[in-house]
């Protein structure tokens, strides 16, 4: 591999790069930098990649209004569309996704453990459902909320790859207040509770800043873990007990 962006000198602006601490963004919402080890890291890249490949394919979502968002997507467990779940992925080719594992589960378990310091809730918490997005140097995500969900568990984000300003705002509107946060390869954040339904976005990628020991070369691998609240049949499951601060 060539020295490519990684020369001396050839990194872009990182105006966030000092706050690398632990940090209470909002109430619910935790930063842990760094949680994931590069072999983690590693290992997650492949598993992205193996699920890219299919059943269903990594895409670029077309919204109900005729627009494509500009990250790449693949599903696990459960498809997401705008603004559903289903099992199959009926805006693709109509292929059942792939199976969401037991490990992925473990590890948004310890997630929360790690974010919420032991307080519990993660021995009840049961994602069944990734959704992995890929940023090129050039893609976005606008503000949003993840409220497809039938349950009220924490979202569990994990970042590999290049870094970006992850802009965290409030339940109530897309605009201001909000904390700019940046998110670098190996990075938790978690959000539940009071900041559950918190808006949400991804308005810049520094290109060219992934480290090449986790498998990328360049790009930004977001995976979010999510307990959907459906049960296999599409049922409403139990309700997520009201334990987080």
């Amino acid at each position: 591999m060539t020295e490519g962006p990684f020369a001396a000198g050839l990194f872009p602006a990182e105006p966030f790069r000092a706050a690398r601490s632990r940090s209470d963004v909002a109430p619910g919402a935790v930063h842990v930098p760094g949680w994931l080890s590069v072999e983690r890291q590693r290992a997650l890249v492949e598993a992205c990649r193996g699920w890219a490949r299919g059943p269903v394919p990594m895409r670029r979502t077309v919204l109900p209004g005729g627009g494509v968002m500009s990250v790449r997507t693949v599903c696990v467990g459960w498809h997401w569309q705008p603004y559903r779940y289903s099992r199959t992925a009926d805006d693709v080719n109509g292929a059942r996704v792939a199976a969401f594992p037991d490990w992925l589960r473990d590890l948004g378990r310890a997630a929360l453990r790690e974010a919420y310091e032991d307080d519990g809730g993660h021995d009840v918490y049961a994602p069944d459902t990734a959704l992995v997005n890929f940023y090129d140097g050039g893609a976005r995500m606008g503000m949003h909320q993840d409220k497809e969900e039938r349950s009220g568990a924490p979202v569990v984000s994990l970042s590999v790859g290049d870094r970006c300003v992850f802009r965290f705002g409030n339940p109530r509107t897309r605009g201001r207040p909000y904390t700019d946060v940046e998110l670098a390869s190996g990075d938790l954040f978690v959000f539940g509770g009071p900041s559950r339904f918190a808006y949400h976005g991804v308005p810049k990628v520094y290109p060219g800043t992934a480290d090449p020991a986790v498998g990328m070369v360049s790009g930004r691998l977001n995976v979010t873990l999510r307990e959907t609240g459906l049960a296999p049949g599409g049922q409403r499951e139990r309700e997520w007990p009201n334990r987080i601060r």
